[in-house]
């Protein structure tokens, strides 16, 4: 775990280009220097000061993520080294892989305001539970700092695994000093910026426009970026492309699909339409003869109506005349009647026979009906 120092005097220039940017650069280069030595470690950040100790990053190994919260850190209030040593104990001690040794990286650029035995019971307790200590000490040395950060870092040590750092005013560059300290030396760091090193001079065609020698921890933090950045783009391709071929293969099912149920549409549709036309033929033909007998019948019925009705109207007529003719009374007016009549010459001889015909037919008549029965009997 790295401690961060974000008080209040933090904004002090005597560092480029102040104090709290001088200590994150130290920071991206120890987080660079940690996870290149080792792709397994795991680094976490927290910082002292403001409204109270803030665990930035928990311990990962992802260099990405450590570095993301470098920048943009807020300054205010003053360090509280007891509460910062507890959290960041806290933190090692819920770590992923358990097997890793622990180790806190304090910064200290403003005054040291607990006393030094408090520092010596923190120590102590640093040291039950395992717990390596590295100080780096930076800004103006005020009564007692480098005395209390020392008792401290004795009180922890335990066969040369803890050490403090005094960086004076004025140094162009803490990663440079903390590059050339035991810090390094000690843990590895030195052999794991070497090879980086080596690596970076190795790749001619590096095209950030960072030269590896004066900046390592950019390069390393670019590098690390990029190579991100091309996993994650070829994971999204892959993805891409793994989506287009589902839904190539959904559109030709559903075209399939759509394919078949028209075929079947049609099929049943047509097999439907002959079925009804068949039905409509059978119906029109049995229909036509019943039609045409209908309309026979009805012509017939309709005639022998009519005949029966005629026979029995001239049935009719011929009864009523015969009975008018037979009243006797009835002709003599209607021929009076009739010799009345302008125009009608009673002494004309066709008149008379006329008259004389009508006053005599009923009798011929009636002796023609008694001679037919004299010959049929």
């Amino acid at each position: 775990m790295i401690c961060i120092d974000n008080s209040e005097w933090m904004r002090n220039g005597d560092y480029p280009s102040n104090r709290l940017e001088a200590q994150s650069d130290a920071c991206k280069f120890i987080c660079c220097a940690k996870t290149q030595s080792n792709p397994k470690n795991a680094v976490g950040i927290l910082t002292m000061a403001g409204k109270g100790v803030r665990v930035l990053v928990t311990p990962t190994s992802r260099l990405r993520k450590m570095l993301a919260f470098m920048d943009g850190l807020n300054i205010g209030g003053e360090v509280n080294l007891a509460a910062g040593f507890q959290v960041a104990q806290l933190a090692l001690k819920h770590r992923q892989n358990q097997k890793q040794q622990q180790r806190i990286i304090l910064f200290a650029g403003s005054p040291v305001k607990q006393d030094k035995e408090v520092l010596e019971m923190i120590g102590r307790k640093l040291k039950k539970h395992n717990v390596d200590l590295d100080v780096v000490s930076f800004g103006e040395e005020d009564e007692g700092k480098a005395e209390k950060l020392e008792a401290l870092v004795a009180a922890v040590n335990n066969s040369d695994n803890s050490r403090i750092i005094h960086i004076p005013p004025g140094a162009r560059d803490l990663s440079d000093v903390l590059f050339s300290s035991p810090l390094f030396a000690g843990n590895g760091f030195a052999e794991a910026i070497t090879a980086a090193t080596v690596a970076a001079k190795a790749w001619p065609d590096y095209d950030f426009g960072v030269d590896f020698n004066l900046d390592p921890d950019l390069a390393l933090a670019l590098r690390a970026s990029m190579e991100e950045e091309k996993a994650r783009q070829e994971a999204t391709a892959k993805k891409a492309a793994e989506e287009a071929a589902k839904h190539e293969k959904g559109e030709a099912q559903s075209t399939s699909q759509y394919v078949i149920m028209t075929e079947n549409f049609s099929a049943r549709r047509s097999k439907t339409e002959n079925k009804a036309a068949d039905q409509m033929d059978d119906n029109d033909l049995l229909q036509q003869p019943i039609a045409m007998s209908m309309d026979v019948s009805s012509s017939s019925i309709a005639t022998r109506d009519m005949e029966a009705d005629f026979e029995a109207l001239e049935l009719s007529v011929q009864d009523r005349c015969d009975r008018m003719l037979a009243d006797q009374s009835f002709v003599s007016s209607f021929l009076a009647k009739l010799t009345r009549l302008p125009g009608v010459d009673p002494n004309n001889t066709t008149v008379k026979d006329y008259l004389a015909s009508m006053r005599g037919q009923p009798e011929q008549k009636g002796e023609n009906k008694e001679q037919q029965e004299d010959k049929k009997l």
